[in-house]
């Protein structure tokens, strides 16, 4: 064996444990929500690019997409309810299909609209059932800042 060969001592190995443990409660707790927050901030964003491309589709059709022809009329033309004549080729989302939300439920579209809209965009939210409070509220479009 080599004289001048080191390892660590037990004493330096706790001491390091006891920095990373202080380090871990101070900082975990600044990021704990921080996942949800970020989901509702996702789902918030898709909902005004989906508001977006309705606009879009209406410039182009002359009105937005029924109930039944869902938002799946940004991206695929539609085969049911009113001739979309204008349709744009290749829709108007970037996607080709209609994502779901960050927590995998499907958005809620309904046109025309019951909160004083033409339509009405919705998440349910972690919970995805309707209604709820804090991480399980429902993100709706008509309540959304403009």
């Amino acid at each position: 064996m080599r004289k001048n060969e080191r390892g660590f001592t037990l004493i330096e190995l706790m001491i390091v444990i006891v920095i990373l443990a202080i380090l871990a409660t101070i900082v975990v707790p600044k990021f704990m929500g921080r996942e949800e927050q970020a989901k509702r901030t996702a789902t918030i964003i898709q909902i005004k690019n989906f508001e977006g491309a309705l606009k879009l589709f209406k410039l182009d059709n002359g009105f937005y997409p029924s109930t039944e022809q869902s938002l799946k009329a940004l991206v695929e033309k539609p085969t049911t309810g009113r001739e979309t004549k204008n349709w744009k080729e290749g829709g108007y989302l970037e996607a080709k299909e209609i994502p779901f939300d960050p927590w995998g439920n499907p958005y809620v579209y309904i046109s025309p609209g019951v909160h004083n809209k033409e339509y009405d965009i919705v998440s349910y939210g972690a919970d995805g059932a309707e209604g709820g409070e804090g991480n399980d509220a429902d993100i709706q479009s008509w309540a959304l800042e403009k």
